[in-house]
């Protein structure tokens, strides 16, 4: 068994000073099986990873979809470390600005003007201020994940500190249900401002769903924004927009876009962008130069290497394999695999133990032969055949196991450490 000693030491230090010991709820221990998984890692290069006990995995985690290419792809550091060399951030903008903004809007379709953020959460939340200014109305309609500012959290189970004012001008509706849509925006005629959606997650769109939230969204005078934060350069090089061909009036990336340096974008038509003139959207760091420099070549290396599509080739291989796996051993009623071929899910569906339990058991018996993942298949440009068939080959042990324990309720025999914790539920 592998040992974790250093991330336990690591942990209780962290604690005294950090509050979860780290600064993303997805990477904390509340997302791992604590005593039986790293809880800190040192180091990444390609595909792989290693952990401060010097245990090394095959990561399909890809920094929560921020690399892209793989961990200190050669381009994208030589790009950077040049850059450093001009100094990573002036009194005055940088051209990187323009050209990393006119790549943008030459690449995605909805982009005829951009402004810059650092993560997901500065892009949703200026491009809500942005439609609310346009529009000059309050309420939101929201379906997945858009980051921690109030406007969004607010209709989370973590809404903690959110004033209850905000909280009422935000309201969810569901993937896939346009009616559930329809109903909202009729509720309150006149007074949305923005619709705002990830145009594809765990499923793929049925057909006509993205259309008719367009239509919706336009017919109730309101701005349709799309978060392509994880499916931007991922899905297609113009995103799940030029992927299903269906054009929001703005769009929010980040993740991947410069391969794990901090940067976002937001988006869009010129006439709502202009608005940016009106609000105050200002960040001192978000023309740094280092993370447009990475952008910069991280995307042009998408292009070059065809990014999108050997994500897909990848990804399809892995899917077929796992399926054809699950079918094989008869494992239908527990299993089953969802999701865009760069970033597919197994799902499990038990009926003895919780999802939560079942994937802790899963995630200890994958570290322990060597892969990191939260149940998702991240993939970068840097896996290889070589990876996926050796996940598939793993799984191939593990999915039977976990079938075993949820037939027998033999958890107590196999789980050695704690099990994972919801960090939380969308209202």
């Amino acid at each position: 068994m592998r040992n974790f000693d250093n991330s336990a030491a690591w942990l209780e230090r962290a604690e005294k000073t950090i509050p979860l010991a780290t600064q993303t709820f997805s990477k904390s221990k509340l997302a791992q099986p604590q005593g039986v998984a790293p809880l800190f890692l040192q180091k990444g290069k390609g595909s792989q990873v290693w952990d401060l006990d010097d245990n090394q995995y095959t990561d399909f985690i890809s920094s929560l979809l921020c690399i892209s290419l793989g961990y200190a792809d050669k381009e994208v550091n030589q790009a950077v470390v040049a850059q450093l060399e001009q100094g990573s951030i002036l009194s005055l903008p940088h051209p990187l600005e323009a050209q990393v903004a006119e790549l943008l809007v030459e690449l995605i379709p909805c982009a005829e003007q951009v402004r810059f953020g650092k993560n997901g959460t500065d892009a949703t939340s200026a491009a809500i201020r942005l439609a609310r200014a346009f529009t000059g109305r309050e309420r939101v309609a929201v379906c997945g994940y858009h980051g921690w500012q109030d406007w969004y959290i607010g209709a989370t189970s973590r809404d903690l500190g959110v004033p209850k004012a905000v909280k009422a001008l935000t309201h969810t509706f569901a993937y896939n249900d346009l009616a559930s849509l329809e109903q909202l925006l009729a509720s309150h005629p006149g007074e949305f401002a923005a619709v705002i959606l990830e145009p594809m997650n765990v499923q793929y769109p049925k057909p006509g769903f993205l259309e008719g939230v367009a239509e919706l969204t336009h017919r109730h005078g309101a701005v349709l924004v799309f978060d392509e934060t994880i499916t931007g350069f991922r899905f297609d090089i113009g995103g799940a927009q030029a992927l299903f061909g269906v054009t929001p009036d703005l769009a929010t990336f980040g993740k991947g876009m410069a391969n794990g340096f901090p940067l976002s974008a937001v988006v869009g038509r010129a006439d709502v962008m202009a608005k940016m003139n009106d609000i105050f959207f200002s960040g001192t760091f978000g023309g740094e130069t280092l993370s447009l420099a990475a952008a910069k070549a991280c995307i042009e290396a998408l292009r070059r290497r065809k990014g999108p599509e050997r994500l897909a080739e990848l990804g399809n291989r892995l899917i077929d394999g796992l399926q054809n796996l699950i079918a094989s051993h008869g494992l239908s009623h527990l299993f089953n695999v969802s999701g865009h071929p760069s970033w597919s899910f197994l799902n499990i569906t038990p009926s003895r133990y919780s999802v939560l339990e079942l994937k802790s058991l899963l995630m200890q018996e994958l570290i322990e032969q060597g892969f990191l993942s939260l149940g998702s298949h991240n993939l970068n440009l840097s896996h290889s055949e070589a990876d996926i068939d050796a996940l598939i080959a793993c799984y191939a042990n593990v999915l039977p196991l976990l079938a075993e324990v949820e037939a027998e309720g033999s958890m107590a025999k196999h789980f050695r450490g704690k099990f994972l914790e919801p960090v939380f539920k969308v209202r």
